[in-house]
């Protein structure tokens, strides 16, 4: 195997702030004519605040990357309402680890988005393909309908809870006992570790799911525990090996094209309505809505006309 051309940090970097701060119009006008390609493996984290995702996003991602894969984090933190700005406290807590020459670490704002993930997440994803990696980790924002956008865009998703945390009732309301591959009870040397693990088996065996389908695993983790972060890396990997021979993998595909499709057809949309003269809300919702489906027809015809 031919030696891989090194990691080029900066490049990598600068092109993820100008995805970050493109706007829709932008991202319409640069789509690829095709459909990406299979690229790098997808990890998604994903639990309630304080549950030490990015600890534990940062420890996996390490001892994946000590075997040979070139490894990048993204960690979404959430953006003011009111700023716009996010405190990216993800990078600053996975800043302590032990460096690696393959593992890229990046935390990103939610900016726009309401679902957990970043504006132009999608297209960042494309770009750590594009740089080589292996394996992308992404860290969302926390619990509830992130998931459900969540899932689309990883291959492997792993819901973290906590001991005595009740999460696992939060996430029987939510709906993401379905969604998870991976149920991880984190900081397990706290009380009710084992028990909660046990709660969460004997759920997932009433909800069993169909035959040929991957059966959850619960897995026990604590970042000062080595041996459970290797536990967790080798159930990541039999959920993968079994992906790859499933048809999960075409079904993720699609999903993907429908989740960046709709999200820029919302910004888009967010754009033309901000955009709308008052007197227009003075008229009929009909009304209100062909200038917005107006607005769209010549963002596409612009783009349309623009491309080369």
């Amino acid at each position: 195997m031919s030696e891989r051309e090194a990691l080029d940090r900066y490049a990598l970097g600068r092109a993820l702030t100008a995805l970050a701060n493109a706007s829709a119009h932008d991202m319409l006008a640069r789509a690829p004519d095709d459909v990406p390609g299979a690229g790098a493996r997808r990890i998604g984290l994903t639990g309630a605040p304080g549950a030490g995702k990015s600890t534990l996003a940062g420890h996996l991602a390490l001892h994946r990357a000590r075997g040979g894969h070139r490894m990048g984090v993204l960690a979404v933190d959430p953006s003011s309402p009111k700023s716009g700005g996010a405190i990216l406290g993800d990078r600053i807590r996975m800043d302590d680890l032990a460096g690696s020459p393959d593992l890229y670490i990046r935390s990103i704002g939610s900016r726009s988005t309401s679902d957990g993930l970043s504006d132009n997440l999608p297209e960042m994803l494309d770009l750590m393909d594009a740089h080589g990696f292996d394996e992308v980790l992404l860290e969302t924002v926390g619990v509830g309908q992130a998931e459900y956008a969540a899932r689309a865009q990883v291959d492997t998703l792993l819901l973290v809870l906590l001991p005595e945390s009740g999460d696992v009732v939060q996430a029987m309301k939510a709906g993401i006992m379905e969604m998870a591959d991976l149920f991880v009870v984190n900081k397990c040397d706290l009380a009710g570790a084992q028990k909660m693990a046990t709660d969460i088996q004997r759920i997932a065996a009433v909800s069993r799911r169909e035959a040929g389908t991957w059966q959850p695993r619960v897995l026990l983790a604590s970042s000062s525990k080595p041996e459970t972060i290797e536990a967790l890396s080798q159930a990541i990997d039999a959920h993968q090996a079994w992906l790859a021979s499933s048809p999960r993998q075409a079904q993720l595909r699609q999903a993907r094209a429908r989740y960046r499709l709709r999200r820029v057809v919302e910004r888009l949309a967010a754009h033309a309505i901000a955009a709308l003269p008052a007197p227009v809300f003075d008229t009929s919702m009909p009304r209100q809505l062909a200038h917005v489906i107006e607005a769209l027809q010549h963002s596409a015809s612009d783009t349309t006309e623009t491309t080369p």
